[in-house]
């Protein structure tokens, strides 16, 4: 498992390349053992998963009949959602990958997509707190979560430019697989697995 300095020195590296400075690359390990370290970011992001469980549960309780509970399987089904969520986009990131030529830059791009997961993970934290905190402010929660969302994008789009060099139509392919499905696929699990409120 990566140390919190190993995690702080990836994330300068993202914070590097987004600047578009190309010294961020020497930080991250584009390796094997890279890809398959960043995976921790998921267990790093744990918090932020288990605080948006507990909302996401009072959300659906509010939907239910009063007296209503959920027991330990609806956080194993949002568990399979979340990581549908996280595995889905790379595979098919993969494919793209595999079909435009550009296998070699499949792991880098698993890294960057893994490790930036953790910086927006507790932003959106931050936009949950909000929600549950201050109900009167959910305008404004609504506006920051749109305002995290376009920066994820800006910041992807900057990043993968690094990596995969002035293919402008490949970085907006890439960026949007690997935001688009899970969006999709998100909703359709929750519905599928009867954890969607309403």
């Amino acid at each position: 498992m990566p140390t919190l300095k190993e995690v702080e020195f990836y994330l300068t590296g993202l914070w590097l390349l987004f600047r578009q400075d190309p010294k961020g690359l020497a930080y991250l390990d584009f390796s094997d053992r890279g890809a398959l370290r960043s995976f921790w970011a998921a267990f790093f992001a744990l918090p932020t998963t288990l605080l948006t469980f507990l909302w996401w549960r009072g959300l659906y309780l509010k939907s239910m009949p009063e007296g209503a509970d959920v027991g330990p399987l609806f956080f194993f089904r949002l568990g399979l959602v979340e990581i549908a969520n996280w595995i889905v986009p790379l595979v098919l990131v993969g494919l793209v990958c595999w079909m435009v030529g550009i296998g070699a830059r499949f792991l880098s791009i698993v890294v960057i997509a893994n490790w930036l997961t953790l910086p927006i993970a507790y932003a959106y934290t931050v936009v949950l707190l909000i929600m549950m905190l201050t109900p009167g402010l959910t305008g404004l929660a609504v506006l920051l979560s749109y305002v995290l969302a376009f920066a994820l994008i800006m910041a992807l789009f900057r990043i993968l430019r690094m990596v995969l060099g002035d293919h402008v139509l490949t970085i907006a392919t890439v960026t949007m697989v690997l935001l688009v499905p899970g969006m999709i696929l998100s909703e359709a699990l929750e519905r599928f697995l009867d954890v969607y409120p309403g």
